[in-house]
């Protein structure tokens, strides 16, 4: 006579165990969120053409932060290097994001002459650098030896006053617990040559790689309004699939 297989019945899960392993995976995603990762769209065409308008990118929070006595060994914390790519909060409009790329360090003289920025004495090599506009303005061009009063852009009045003070024989010397920074599109682009240094305290992180890019007007983030919210919305929705740059998904910030 044939033996009955018998099944075992596995035990369904609960809705009080589902809850709990929800609120797991919610306090886990909020957590590295907001201690780990940070998304960040970028807002300007300042960093052409490393970062484009619309370019939404993931933000490493951690590399930059004062190392922990009990994590430090354990993640690869380190300082704010040359050519390094930051986002940090504007030293001259509070709470606003903005993102740019490290050119001095604490104790760097910078000095640029017709576009051409100087480091320490040495002429850099800047392939990621594009001059949009290819004009010639004075002050953005030739700083800091034009003054401040001579430039047609709006310069940053309390900058315009502490410059003088670190200026060293036609150098900016950068301050210690500070970095000085421009955008890769040199000729838009408002950075250290018109409000100053960046304040350690104000880097937020290193964007790591492009997780979504879409097709945005230039001056679209400052639409702040409900129905222009709604409207860019319902436009996302709409060309989500025509005017995503699938080419950009996932590419490296360098």
């Amino acid at each position: 006579m044939a033996e009955k297989e018998t099944k075992t019945e596995q035990p369904r899960e609960t809705t009080v165990e589902f809850l709990a392993s929800l609120a797991g995976v919610l306090v886990t995603g909020l957590f590295i969120i907001t201690f780990v990762v940070q998304a960040f769209e970028i807002p300007s065409s300042s960093m052409e053409n490393t970062l484009l308008i619309g370019d939404h990118v993931f933000v490493n929070r951690v590399q930059f932060s004062p190392p922990t006595n009990w994590l430090g060994p354990l993640l690869p914390y380190r300082q704010v290097r040359r050519g390094d790519i930051v986002v940090f909060l504007s030293p001259a409009e509070p709470g606003l994001y903005v993102v740019k790329r490290i050119i001095g360090v604490p104790g760097d003289r910078i000095h640029l002459q017709d576009a051409v920025v100087y480091r320490n004495g040495e002429k850099l090599t800047e392939p990621y650098v594009i001059h949009s506009v290819g004009d010639s303005l004075s002050y953005r061009d030739n700083f800091p030896t034009v003054p401040p009063g001579e430039s047609s852009i709006n310069v940053n009045a309390d900058w315009a006053l502490a410059l003088p003070q670190h200026i060293d024989q036609g150098d900016v010397v950068v301050p210690a617990d500070s970095y000085f920074a421009m955008g890769d599109n040199r000729d838009v682009s408002y950075d250290s040559r018109f409000w100053g240094f960046i304040p350690r305290e104000n880097v937020i992180g290193r964007p790591l790689f492009i997780y979504w890019s879409f097709e945005t007007p230039a001056g679209q983030y400052l639409e702040t309004g409900m129905a222009q919210r709604l409207g860019i919305l319902v436009h996302v929705i709409i060309h989500f699939f025509d005017e995503t740059r699938w080419r950009r998904t996932l590419r490296m910030v360098r």
